[in-house]
């Protein structure tokens, strides 16, 4: 029997990864976005009068709470590259439990 692809997912994550106020965007080329296992999950956002660099958002039907845009240790990045990543120099990014996501967005449709 043939599985069915869905958009739908199997649990919901206990955390999502959110941006605070500290995201400067890493001057356009921000870490985070690439360490993303997730397309388009995070995304850099230009706002000239927030920011001229921009700033990063995550899309919440997206993260997968995987912690890989805020883990410590070595990485491989698309393209072969290898960065050791200590976190986000700026502690712009909080993992916050799903339950408090959805009191500002509302029940997100898993």
């Amino acid at each position: 029997m043939a599985t069915q692809l869905t958009n739908r997912r199997k649990r919901k994550p206990p955390s999502l990864a959110t941006i605070n106020e500290n995201c400067t965007g890493c001057a356009g080329s921000p870490v985070c976005q690439t360490l993303c296992p997730v397309e388009n999950c995070m995304q850099l956002i230009h706002d000239d009068e927030v920011n001229p660099f921009g700033y990063i958002w995550v899309d919440p039907l997206k993260c997968i709470g995987c912690k890989q845009c805020i883990s410590k240790g070595a990485t491989d990045v698309p393209g072969g590259a290898n960065i050791f990543l200590v976190g986000c120099p700026w502690d712009a990014i909080d993992m916050v439990p799903l339950a408090e996501v959805e009191e500002i967005y509302g029940e997100l449709e898993y």
